[in-house]
């Protein structure tokens, strides 16, 4: 019964599947930064295989070792029953960095399906090698990958550390500062046990958001390359003026150090290197801020606002009725420390039943402060006819750019009031969330009825074709699935056609993997692989035992199901190749490049040539 409800859940999915091929697009890639001497790989991927006329652009500051290599690929996905199927043809470069700087390639131009297409540039950073030892090459190989062992369990203070910067040393009080602590480390295994940041005593500060996944990157430090990240950031805002200090942070690292060995056994068995656990306490220096006070000659109406601001205004209505509600609305926009504004006073007519204003702060924070608006509503009832005016809102801060106080204005609103109906004791305001007035005396309504539309007699749902409709579609569909399940499980109860069936489906899966691999040059799983899925392919196709696998069976089957010649030698090579190209000397990603696409190439041809 379950499989029949999930053979009726898969037919209702199928029914409404929405085949979305991926719009074509044509696109380059490669490392944002590389140091001098290192190889890269410089890609153009374009997603369809009907292209013509790939013309690459003048690559310059870079040596071309190898390209452009051309591979195709081709994927199917199901999510949440839509299928979207990508196939395409990506064109590859091996390129080396020869000289520092900073470096742009420009697009490359396609035919695709008869259209022009231009990819994107790429800027590219060429960072110098180390300065700082004698064995530079080894150095750079070993600050780029990490992996490389010594003969030292520690590790200095020249191969990690944290620093912590301070945008300004010197400001306002208020004026926002920002502070960066950024991790500079050449291991490539780190962790941290327990960080203790300082509690910034005599600042207000906000901690800027950043991706939960740190993004690492190269960086050339006093005459080093390491990898580097920003492990958190702080927008400060000083509270009092003086010489303010923010404490060190603490860092506890955990670091697994690869260190060489002296016995044997080590050498043939681990590579003549053991990993071990290092512990290293960081400690960032002290950084000192000078804050200076605000210059005298504060205007009266000053809000404590340090930065550069803008303040407006509005009304909902200028004519209104006694025991009508008034709103006035200012909006101060700018960057600064917006959420420690005080608000400004408007000065309404005494006559006018005024409440607290309601404030909603709509603001980001930046590397400068809190940028956006702050909103302030203030709502006011009046409470006796007559013509009224309210004065213009003055607004102060400290300006940062001119150093100097500025006051902005509003403009004035001229109120004309009429008499209205009821009295003042009629109106309570309710302002706590929006503009909500409830007038007493009236809670008794009437009962609004509406509109009955009548139907005629025996126009019931019930007997009417619709109603005999619900039964029979489910019947039909029932047995419709009972047929097509009977079926499957005929084809599921014949094991060898079954592995027959899905034997191209299995080699897929371990192609992906496969390319995985390639991916992150993983040379001995990327060959193992490859090898499972030929010779796990060919064994499901051919319904051949693993322990009868041999060259010379497959041979035979091959020819016994008419396989030409030619392609039975194309399969042999494709597996000659692979077990033979992990020892081979030359360009590794190269020939594991060629391994993948002849392997893919050879099944393909194999899956169209045997028939059952």
């Amino acid at each position: 019964m379950r499989k029949l409800i999930f053979l009726l859940i898969t037919l209702v999915t199928v029914s409404t599947n929405v085949f979305a091929d991926s719009k074509m697009s044509f696109a380059a890639s490669a490392p944002d930064v590389v140091v001098v001497g290192d190889q890269f790989r410089l890609t153009y991927t374009v997603t369809t295989q009907k292209v013509r006329d790939f013309r690459a652009p003048s690559i310059k500051g870079f040596d071309v070792l190898m390209g452009p290599t051309r591979s195709t690929f081709s994927n199917t996905q199901i999510i949440n029953g839509a299928m979207s199927s990508e196939s395409g043809i990506t064109f590859t470069y091996i390129l080396m960095a020869t000289t520092e700087g900073d470096y742009s390639i420009p697009g490359a131009t396609i035919t695709a399906d008869g259209d022009q297409m231009v990819s994107n540039s790429v800027k590219i950073k060429v960072l110098p090698p180390d300065q700082n030892t004698g064995a530079a090459g080894a150095t750079q190989g070993n600050a780029a990958s990490g992996r490389s062992a010594s003969s030292s369990t520690s590790v200095s203070n020249q191969d990690l550390f944290v620093t912590a910067t301070a945008s300004k040393t010197t400001v306002y009080e208020q004026e926002a500062l920002l502070l960066t602590y950024k991790i500079y480390t050449r291991e490539s295994q780190l962790g941290f046990d327990n960080v203790k940041l300082p509690d910034f005593k005599g600042f207000h500060s906000q901690e800027i958001e950043r991706p939960a996944n740190a993004k690492w990157s190269q960086e050339h430090y006093k005459g080093r390359n390491y990898y580097t990240t920003v492990y958190r950031q702080f927008v400060l805002f000083p509270q009092q003026s003086g010489k303010l200090v923010i404490e060190p942070a603490r860092f506890d690292a955990s670091i697994a150090k690869a260190v060489r060995s002296a016995d044997p056994f080590d050498a043939f068995f681990n590579g003549g290197s053991n990993v071990v656990e290092v512990k290293k306490t960081l400690t960032t220096p002290a950084i000192t801020i000078n804050v200076n006070a605000l210059p005298s000659g504060k205007p009266a109406d000053f809000s404590g606002g340090v930065g550069e601001f803008n303040i407006t205004s509005s009304i909902k209505s200028k004519e209104v009725k006694t025991n009508d509600a008034i709103t006035l609305k200012l909006v101060i926009s700018g960057i600064g420390n917006l959420k420690l504004l005080s608000n400004p006073e408007v000065k309404f007519p005494e006559d006018f039943e005024v409440y607290a204003p309601k404030v909603d702060s709509q603001v980001r924070l930046t590397p400068n402060g809190l940028s956006g608006n702050r909103v302030i509503e203030y709502l006011a009832i009046p409470r006796h006819a007559g013509d009224y005016k309210i004065p213009a809102v003055t607004f102060s801060y400290f300006d940062i750019k001119s150093k100097s106080y500025k006051t902005l204005r509003t403009e004035d609103y001229e109120i004309k009031v009429e008499k209205g109906a009821g009295n003042a004791d009629q109106v309570i305001a309710n302002f706590t969330n929006k503009e909500d007035l409830k007038v007493l005396g009236e809670d008794i309504r009437y009962i609004k009825l509406k509109d009955v539309t009548l139907q005629p007699k025996g126009s019931f749902f019930y007997g009417s074709f619709v109603y005999w409709l619900f039964y029979i579609i489910p019947a039909i569909i029932f047995i419709v699935l009972f047929i097509v399940y009977r079926k499957q499980a005929a084809e599921n109860a014949n094991v060898a056609k079954m592995r027959t069936k899905k034997a191209n489906k299995v080699a897929t899966k371990r192609m992906k993997l496969a390319g995985k691999l390639l991916a992150e040059n993983k040379k001995d799983a990327f060959y193992d692989e490859v090898l499972k899925a030929l010779w796990g392919y060919i064994s499901d196709k051919l319904n051949i035992p693993v322990s009868r696998l041999s060259k010379d069976n497959v041979e035979e089957k091959l020819r016994n199901y008419g396989v030409s010649d030619e392609l039975i030698k194309e399969f042999l090579d494709a597996l000659n190749e692979c077990e033979f190209a992990r020892f081979a000397p030359g360009d590794e990603n190269q020939a594991m490049d060629k391994v993948y696409t002849s392997s893919l190439a050879v099944m393909s041809k194999m899956e169209n040539s045997i028939k059952h």
